[in-house]
């Protein structure tokens, strides 16, 4: 109730707003009164077409993408319904109104969305606001599930697991924590019942058989316990599954990740925007921190080092040196101190990092000059991390694939932990990446790293 009121505000207000710009903009004069009623009649169209689209999913709550997507697509389609319904009756409103009111409301209805999904975080941050929930199937997946959900953001807390092998044992270790062992799984859906859990979560494995999902999901008519199935599916095409039913047998589609086309040239046009606003805004930063590294140090400011792009064409990346100048030589010495993971070397403490390094580091002041590598085309505002031509060397077979798009000055790998994930970790998380990316997801990648760089995270 409280997110339809703050819409429904929200969309008076950008009304009204947009109302007064119109007739700035059109620069005569005319009676509000005479469009007052068409714009109150944008208005209720606005936010039912909000209702209408589900944008508010509870399901969708502070949790990927789609809230946003929705609700940028139900906006869109209310101006454009007013817009015929305002041309078909021949309303007395000025021609820039609906862009105006587009223009103000989107942003406005997002940042008020934002609002919401941040205090929804920290309430599950808090242990609240989050749905009980009991995972089922076998251990090894019961326990891959767990851990998976327990690294993403909070919405459920596991209360039991209900796993067959394990009903003669009490509990089941996962981790640094003990989850109890509540029943088979053919008795799930009354151990639900009995402890009010609200979800129940199929681990859904080769041990799961379609049988089963489907008896259990008859068990549950009725109650208001949510069923829900984590397919492996769902790891590696994500947002490209979509279904179908051909008499009575339902179709699965995966859609092939496309690397060409409109949306790519889409994500280009963002990258030249955002990247020249970016070096115009932040020249006197980018030249007050190029004064502090050559003071702190010998050596130049701009550190130059190859790298590997998109179909494993090389570039010249460009960084602040955060190292002194003989980095490159000193390494071999440190080689048997890595503490990094897979072909990655990453050294807590390194020697070799200048005290305006450490700073430019923590915050990731030092990749600055990126914007640069975007501007001209090599880098991506939003992609996965650029590789040394050594690191790609040591790839596997699927790994490569983290080269079917340019390399991003920010991604997944940095807005979820940089140096303190494992090799697997950032591989999952870029390639996933790769073949799931949209722009607003692009776009929230950037609002997150804001975030990140305030608090960092895993950056030394």
């Amino acid at each position: 109730m409280r997110l339809i009121v703050c819409d429904a505000l929200a969309i008076a207000l950008t009304v009204v707003a947009a109302l007064q710009a119109a007739l700035l903009i059109a620069g005569h004069a005319t009676a509000l009164w005479s469009i007052a009623v068409p714009a109150a009649v944008a208005g209720i169209v606005w936010i039912s077409a909000l209702a209408v689209l589900h944008t508010r999913d509870e399901r969708l709550f502070a949790v990927g993408a789609e809230e946003y997507k929705r609700l940028m697509g139900a906006s869109t389609i209310a101006i454009g319904v007013i817009a015929v319904a305002f041309l078909s009756i021949d309303a007395e409103v000025p021609s820039a109104y609906l862009l105006v009111a587009w223009s103000l409301g989107v942003p406005f209805l997002l940042l008020e969305r934002w609002g919401w999904r941040r205090w929804l975080s920290h309430e599950r941050q808090a242990g609240r606001a989050l749905s009980c929930a009991i995972v089922v199937g076998d251990a090894d997946e019961v326990a891959q599930v767990i851990t998976r959900m327990s690294r993403g953001p909070a919405v459920y807390t596991v209360v039991g697991v209900a796993v067959d092998s394990l009903t003669s044992k009490t509990s089941l270790p996962i981790g640094e924590r003990t989850f109890p062992v509540l029943s088979s799984s053919s008795a799930v859906a009354g151990a639900a019942e009995r402890l009010g859990a609200q979800t129940i979560v199929v681990a859904g494995g080769t041990s799961v058989s379609p049988s089963f999902v489907k008896h259990l999901a008859w068990t549950l008519e009725g109650t208001s316990i949510d069923l829900v199935l984590a397919t492996r599916l769902t790891e590696v095409a994500g947002p490209r599954i979509h279904f179908q039913a051909i008499d009575d047998l339902p179709l699965m589609h995966v859609d092939i990740p496309r690397f060409e086309g409109g949306k790519h040239l889409a994500k280009r046009g963002l990258d030249i925007f955002g990247a020249g606003c970016a070096l115009i805004v932040l020249a006197p930063l980018l030249l007050g921190i190029a004064i502090a590294v050559r003071l702190d140090s010998p050596g130049g400011a701009i550190f130059r080092q190859e790298r590997v792009g998109r179909g494993g064409r090389t570039f010249t990346v460009l960084k602040f040196r955060s190292m002194c100048a003989t980095a490159e030589q000193d390494l071999a010495a440190l080689r048997d101190r890595d503490q990094g993971s897979g072909v990655l070397f990453k050294l807590h403490d390194d020697p070799r990092v200048t005290r305006v390094g450490r700073v430019l580091r923590k915050y990731s002041l030092d990749e600055l000059p990126q914007f640069w590598n975007v501007l001209v085309g090599n880098m991506s505002l939003v992609g996965p991390r650029p590789p040394l031509a050594s690191e790609v060397e040591g790839y596997e077979a699927h790994v490569r694939r983290r080269l079917y798009l340019k390399p991003g000055l920010t991604g997944p790998w940095q807005v979820s932990g940089r140096s303190d994930l494992t090799w697997e970790e950032s591989v999952r998380l870029d390639l996933h990446y790769i073949e799931n990316w949209s722009l607003i997801g692009d776009l929230m990648l950037l609002w997150r790293t804001l975030h990140v760089v305030v608090h960092p995270v895993g950056a030394y």
